[in-house]
């Protein structure tokens, strides 16, 4: 064989030995492509997988995570995202930074002069009720967990005509304060039919209770535990929501995440109004239980945004029926302001043409199984509603009736009336069931504010002590030279 040849046959082998070497790379190569396009696709899709995106230089360096360089994000609802979560609400139709625009600008502030007017802060409850489930004992380890009475003279004369015998308080507390004297003509006029979605026994007249929603606002109470635990427990395991936002079945998918909602609201007002210290009943927010509770799960954070779209549909729905109520207390100016403060809620223009439908719930029940998994859900709904007799914190159970009735109240609306309004359909609700509604969406649009405001004032503490540390770094070089 002559040196040319040689020479030749060495070059091809050497180029297969290179060619055999890049093959393991490529392979890896296109794997990660693939790889890459998956999340690219889900991450649209996927929330929790946006804060990934955020944390990875490999998929901000591709453009996965990081918007058009607008704070925007593509979706199919050509929704904008902002600097926290972006992009759409799971399961929705708005997306993050319009929730929070008009949640900021327009609806927490009429949503708190709302709830402040004497039609909805009075709210008829039966706090004395035995658990269908087990014995009650749970114990309360403050007093301002109870719920009281108040004396007749702190409250207008046409709030009265309903006392109790008991006009005492047991602490004399301001947070322990309740008012349970109402005028019985102001809970008239209105239907008394039950909600097929809560275990209602509100209709009944025996052991009826008028609470000043005010004076007991929703607050840390010391309802911890062994009885606290079992009552969440009870309500994620025992009514079927095993897998949780992982379920592809998207109604069971739904009705966890509005309890996941409806729960970190609740943690969120835990924190936001914590027994700081016992001995001097210094009261202010607790950072170590939002922090723990709320801020380090996104994902329940995004359960409270959902919950918060969903009940705010269920609303703008009964637009027509809300707007055309009576919210009479036998006071006509403040009557007034309250019919005006619910039609500027449900008429308002800006959330029209923001987030014309926050929920669709014309996408729910489309299976052939359809009716059948609506009556499981709704079943397993009702379990949990019987539950608040169980919760062994008077306070508690006031809080944990009026919100689940309130869901159930939206559960009703959208799944009861046909169409994108109630207006060509027949919707009857008590007044109960509208002063829950409009109290819940209240009360998640308080945890969304101060969800912002917490989460916030958390990084400018890690800001502050990261620059202490600076200083004293600094500090401690310069003693050393």
């Amino acid at each position: 064989m002559s040196a040319e040849a040689s020479e030749q046959i060495e070059g091809e082998e050497e180029k297969r030995r290179k060619r055999q070497g890049w093959a393991p790379w490529k392979r890896i190569l296109v794997a990660t492509l693939v790889l890459l396009l998956s999340v690219g696709v889900a991450y649209q899709q996927r929330p929790q997988l946006r804060w990934f995106a955020q944390q990875s230089p490999l998929l901000r360096g591709i453009g996965i995570g990081v918007g058009r360089g607008d704070g925007s994000t593509s979706s199919s609802c050509g929704c904008q995202g902002f600097n926290e979560f972006q992009g759409v609400v799971e399961d929705c139709c708005c997306d993050y930074a319009t929730v929070d625009s008009l949640n900021k600008e327009f609806l927490h502030g009429i949503l708190q002069k709302l709830v402040k007017t004497p039609f909805f802060r009075y709210f008829k409850v039966r706090l004395w009720c035995d658990c269908p489930f087990w014995p009650d004992d749970g114990m309360c380890r403050l007093r301002d967990c109870s719920v009281c009475e108040c004396p007749e003279n702190e409250f207008p004369a046409t709030l009265k005509g309903l006392a109790s015998d008991h006009l005492t308080c047991q602490e004399g507390k301001p947070q322990g304060v309740v008012d349970r004297t109402l005028d019985a003509q102001a809970f008239q006029g209105w239907t008394e039919s039950d909600n097929p979605w809560t275990y209602d026994d509100e209709t009944e007249n025996g052991d009826i209770t008028y609470v000043n929603l005010l004076l007991n606002p929703e607050k840390y109470t010391g309802y911890t535990g062994v009885s606290a635990q079992q009552i969440w427990e009870a309500v994620y395991n025992q009514n079927c929501f095993k897998d949780g936002e992982r379920d592809t079945c998207a109604e069971r998918r739904v009705f966890y995440r509005l309890i996941s909602g409806l729960h970190t609201s609740i943690s969120a007002h835990i924190a936001g109004d914590y027994l700081l210290d016992e001995t001097t009943a210094k009261w202010g927010k607790n950072y170590g239980i939002m922090h723990d509770r709320v801020l380090m799960h996104p994902e329940r954070v995004q359960n409270l945004y959902f919950t918060f779209l969903f009940v705010l549909r269920a609303v703008t729905k009964a637009e027509a029926y809300l707007s055309q109520a009576e919210y009479s207390t036998g006071n006509g100016a403040e009557d007034q302001e309250t019919q005006e403060l619910v039609r500027r809620l449900v008429n308002c223009q800006r959330l029209r043409t923001a987030c014309p439908i926050p929920f669709d719930e014309a996408q729910m029940w489309r299976g052939s199984d359809g009716a059948e998994l609506k009556q499981q859900l709704q079943n397993h709904f009702r379990n949990i509603s019987a539950l608040m007799d169980c919760v062994g914190c008077e306070k508690c159970r006031l809080w944990g009736k009026l919100q689940i009735l309130g869901l159930g109240t939206a559960l009703k609306i959208l799944f009861s009336v046909e169409g994108q309004d109630s207006s060509a359909h027949k919707l009857d609700l008590q007044r109960n069931e509208v002063i829950a509604l409009v109290n819940l969406l209240s009360r998640l649009s308080e945890s969304l504010e101060l969800v912002h405001e917490m989460a916030h004032r958390e990084r400018e503490r890690e800001r502050e002590g990261g620059r202490a540390a600076g200083r004293e770094k600094a500090l401690r070089q310069h003693n050393i030279h």
